[in-house]
């Protein structure tokens, strides 16, 4: 027995080393942002949100929604999702966080996966980006950043995403209300 373990020892060792980069790169794809670099800023808050709805948790609030109107159009919305994540900080004054801060959570926006799909910047209302984690012709996950100089927000959504109709989950289950439209075309009768 000791010698059959002495015989597979390097074979094992070489195909742990093999998949190494395979488990690396298939973490890296996930869609889920590591937030926790930005805890330090709670205690410079005035306001903080912090968020973290799991699968099992999203699977528990979905049967709190009722199958009609508004509710059922969430409930639909959430079926696939996989998690809800949300770090949101007001401050009283200019300056509480840094550009490291804010890089901290764009540096893994810019995998191969992840696409920006809008950027917009204000220098009165603040900056606003929109990134889609692209899984072929799937959307396999969504990341809003949202600064301005006294508010720093970062939502998180893990798992297909209908963007049609994102706007839905605006003030629910603790996704911020950020103005997300999209109009339908008209189609012309002729």
């Amino acid at each position: 027995m000791n010698t059959l373990f002495q015989n597979l020892k390097l074979p094992l060792l070489v195909a742990v080393m093999l998949m190494t980069p395979v488990l690396v790169a298939a973490q890296a794809q996930d869609s889920r942002i590591q937030m926790s670099s930005l805890d330090h800023l709670t205690s410079k808050a005035t306001q903080t949100v912090d968020v973290n709805i799991d699968e099992r948790l999203i699977r528990l609030a979905s049967k709190v929604f009722s199958d009609h109107g508004d509710e059922k159009e969430v409930k639909d919305l959430i079926a696939g999702i996989k998690g809800i994540y949300v770090k949101s900080f007001e401050f009283e004054a200019d300056g509480q966080y840094t550009s490291a801060d804010v890089e901290s959570i764009r540096s893994q926006l810019r995998g191969p996966s992840w696409t920006r799909l809008m950027n917009f910047t204000s220098k009165k209302d603040g900056n606003l980006e929109v990134y889609l984690l692209l899984d072929g012709e799937k959307v396999g996950g969504l990341a809003v950043l949202s600064t301005d100089d006294r508010e720093f927000t970062v939502v998180n959504i893990v798992g297909p995403v209908d963007v049609e109709k994102l706007s839905k989950l605006e003030g629910q289950m603790g996704v911020p209300e950020l103005g997300i439209e999209f109009k339908k075309e008209k189609k012309n009768d002729k």
